[in-house]
């Protein structure tokens, strides 16, 4: 009769039966055991440790070159703030520019007709 045990046939409930078991094993810490890999533990340790760090300076990578690309976008605008403060500032820089502009604006400030006294 041992020499003519029927081969057992492969069935979808298998499936589910080995989830399970593989859900049982993990929970009692014998997975690793259950595969017989556990020479190779040192390795798989390793190996996901490897990964986990590899994501982690993704991640890194990822925040600096979101903060580089922010500090771009603000010295542009102030690169075009400094551009327009400095074309202001030669414009008024003239002293017709500026008188003109104080009779526009109703000012009775005229320039000096004598230099500043100094204290002593």
């Amino acid at each position: 009769m041992k020499g003519q045990e029927k081969e057992r046939k492969w069935r979808i409930s298998d499936i589910g039966r080995a989830i399970v078991n593989s859900v049982v094993a993990i929970a009692k810490g014998q997975f690793i055991l259950r595969l017989k890999i556990d020479k190779y533990f040192l390795q798989v340790a390793w190996t996901f440790f490897l990964f986990a760090m590899l994501i982690l300076f993704g991640l890194g990578v990822d925040v600096t070159l979101s903060k580089v690309e922010a500090g771009k976008k603000e010295l542009q605008e102030l690169e075009i703030l400094h551009t327009q403060k400095r074309y202001e500032l030669i414009t008024l820089g003239r002293r017709s520019t500026v008188a003109r502009l104080l009779k526009e604006n109703g000012s009775e400030v005229t320039e000096p007709q004598k230099p500043a006294s100094t204290l002593q």
